[in-house]
């Protein structure tokens, strides 16, 4: 590991505990900073309702004003999740009612990109709306090292990731492809815990210079965008304890991983490009089928470039 990694470790780790709930909330007032909550959601109806009670109950009360707002963004749901998500209090938004003029593709990352047209919170922060077991902690957190340092961007939460009963198996693909890529190519982002993980919190001024991947790569992408964007220093993590949430099958992995590779080379700029297309096998009575998918590679541009954000941060 780089020395300054080294450093970075020691200056920007650090524990959920470090900053309580007295101090947040003293930093928020005096800096005049707002807080949006996004949970981005697909098909979540087990578990976003808890979330979102959960964030109401301990962050957003008379004596407890730390989130000014709280966006479950549906990504096309055919279950229950946005009536589950409204009636625990959240405010939902359809991805597609969201800038119409521009369809909208499949995948994570577009859904992020278009929250940042219909919240207005000076610091941003992603919470994923499969985890189980949730506690307030993910999001306090990591708010809190933007709202008390000001020289802090761009914040991961870091966490045990069990798979079932095993301690310390989940993120397959963090271990199995992200980290690998950083250390090799990144080796500056070596120290990050969880890369790929899916709450993080960021100054609503960065994340609108960044182009946004729509699909499973947006986590690498921008915390690589960030890296250049604004420097090593700029960029932080906050253990918040552990993370339960739904584990994915191996073919769904490997679509991930993919992806994730495809930002990585599209970021390393080493022509030629791979074809963006993974075929994986799936048995069958007739023995190894073939399934081919085609891997997410668009971006979207960096909000601040769309003429509807600049009306609506006008407005």
């Amino acid at each position: 590991m780089l020395e300054e990694v080294e450093r970075w470790l020691a200056r920007r780790s650090w524990s959920v505990t470090d900053r309580p709930l007295d101090r947040l909330l003293a930093a928020k007032r005096e800096t005049g900073s707002t807080v949006s909550v996004v949970l981005p959601a697909l098909n979540e109806e087990a578990t976003v309702g808890e979330i979102v009670a959960e964030i109401r109950r301990a962050l957003m009360t008379e004596a407890v004003p730390l989130v000014d707002e709280l966006v479950v963004l549906d990504s096309g749901s055919t279950d229950r999740t946005s009536e589950v998500a409204a009636a625990a209090g959240a405010r939902v938004v359809h991805r597609d009612s969201v800038l119409p003029r521009l369809p909208a593709l499949p995948g994570k990352g577009e859904v992020l990109w278009r929250s940042l047209l219909v919240t207005s919170g000076d610091i941003v922060c992603f919470i994923d709306a499969d985890l189980r077991d949730f506690s307030a902690d993910f999001v306090s957190g990591i708010v809190g090292p933007l709202l008390t340092d000001p020289g802090v961007e761009f914040v991961k939460a870091m966490y045990d990731r069990p798979l079932g009963e095993a301690v310390g198996q989940g993120g397959r693909v963090t271990e199995l492809v992200a980290r690998p890529l950083l250390n090799l190519h990144w080796p500056q982002l070596a120290g990050f815990v969880q890369p790929l993980g899916g709450e993080y919190a960021a100054r609503r001024s960065l994340l609108e210079r960044l182009p946004f991947p729509v699909g499973y790569g947006v986590e690498l992408g921008l915390l690589v965008d960030a890296l250049h964007t604004v420097g090593l220093d700029a960029l932080a993590q906050v253990d918040v304890g552990v993370r339960k949430h739904r584990h994915q099958d191996g073919r769904a992995l490997g679509r991930m991983a993919a992806a994730i590779y495809r930002t990585a080379q599209l970021r390393l700029a080493r022509p030629p490009l791979v074809r963006p297309v993974l075929t994986q096998f799936e048995r069958t009575a007739e023995g190894f089928v073939p399934r081919t998918y085609a891997v997410d590679t668009e971006e979207r541009p960096p909000m601040a470039e769309v003429p509807e954000y600049a009306r609506h941060r006008a407005a």
